[in-house]
């Protein structure tokens, strides 16, 4: 079989490519090359995160990869058969447990037998979908699709420290359905939380308070949760959508020197954003949700913005299966449909 050769400065630059890629070749058995990995990034290369993935992937179908260490900008990865299991990584440092979740439930989907999965290290931090995206966003798309998958955070992981621990248990699946989400539906409720570690609770009420203030919502909808101190310091604050079609996690994460009520209101900038474009998902979850979308072989959706992160995802899953993404702006909105190679536009 012919290695797939990709570059991981094209597009965005980012991780993305390198995690989908390690979806894709566990899935159809394709052994891919890698090289500038991460070149968009200002530290270009493996971050620890990236090399867990790597790892991850390898262990799950028994992959050749070679010598492979963080800071590496190249990469032959060489899949073998995906081997269900119970299986623990741990990252070291605050990089997102959730990417690394991402990169092989795909795989896991499709192994035949239950598996359970533990990755220790960041669960909350602004560089990646927060825990409870996940399991309310994610996780609830993967189940309209037919998936079973069930996630716990059992540990918060803050930036720097990390520490967290999340864990993914598994449910073979015989295919994903395809979805069309082009509306959101109805909504049918919307909270707000505040989590503490370590950090005075007021940040937290401060939050809520701007929160409350711009969505008009009562204190029932306003929830602050302090957690044990040694898992911080840190704070996130979560604005969830829920619809009838659809569930949305905002995530805002405080930072020495920035207000709360700055935190709050970018965050509240995103969901208004949202909102008023009355797409059915937003910009993260659309990128979460182009390569299931492939796996199934048919759906759609619109996105209230179609990022260079999403556009990259596509260009790379067409490298690997015979599929393609037909993009169409309509208003404040964009619509994102898969088509096989063989149809026309």
């Amino acid at each position: 079989m012919n290695v797939i050769e990709l570059d991981g400065a094209a597009g965005e630059g980012g991780g993305q490519i390198l995690r989908t890629a390690l979806s894709l070749s566990m899935i159809t058995g394709q052994p891919f090359r890698i090289t500038n990995i991460r070149a968009g990034r200002a530290r270009p290369g493996l971050l620890r995160q990236h090399l867990v993935a790597v790892q991850a992937a390898a262990r799950i179908c028994g992959a050749d990869v070679g010598d492979v260490a963080v800071g590496a900008q190249t990469l032959v990865f060489v899949p073998g058969a995906i081997s269900a299991g119970e299986y623990a990584f741990a990252i070291g440092s605050a990089g997102s447990s959730t990417l690394v979740l991402q990169t092989v439930l795909p795989a896991l989907l499709l192994a035949g037998q239950p598996s359970r999965i533990t990755v220790t290290g960041g669960t909350h931090n602004s560089m990646a979908p927060p825990s409870h995206f996940l399991e309310r966003a994610y996780g609830r798309m993967l189940a309209a699709m037919g998936a079973e998958v069930a996630f716990e955070l059992r540990r918060f992981g803050f930036y720097p420290a990390g520490g967290g621990e999340l864990v993914a248990t598994v449910q073979p699946c015989a295919g994903l359905r395809p979805l069309d989400l082009i509306e959101r539906g109805a909504r049918l409720h919307g909270y707000a939380e505040s989590f503490v570690a370590g950090v005075p609770e007021s940040v937290a009420r401060r939050e809520l308070e701007c929160i409350g203030k711009g969505m008009g919502w009562g204190e029932a909808q306003l929830r602050c949760h302090r957690l044990p101190a040694e898992m911080g310091p840190g704070n996130v604050l979560l604005l969830t959508l829920e619809h009838e079609q659809v569930t949305e996690v905002f995530a805002g994460f405080g930072e020495k020197m920035v207000r709360a009520e700055t935190v709050a209101r970018q965050t509240l900038e995103r969901a208004r954003r949202y909102i008023a474009s009355g797409a059915a998902v937003s910009e993260c979850l659309a990128d979460q949700l182009m390569l299931p979308m492939a796996l199934a072989g048919a759906g759609s959706f619109t996105t209230d913005v179609l990022s260079s992160h999403a556009r990259t995802n596509a260009q790379v899953i067409a490298r690997f299966l015979p599929v393609r993404f037909e993009l169409e702006t309509i208003g404040d909105r964009h619509l994102v449909r898969l088509a096989p190679c063989n149809q026309s536009a």
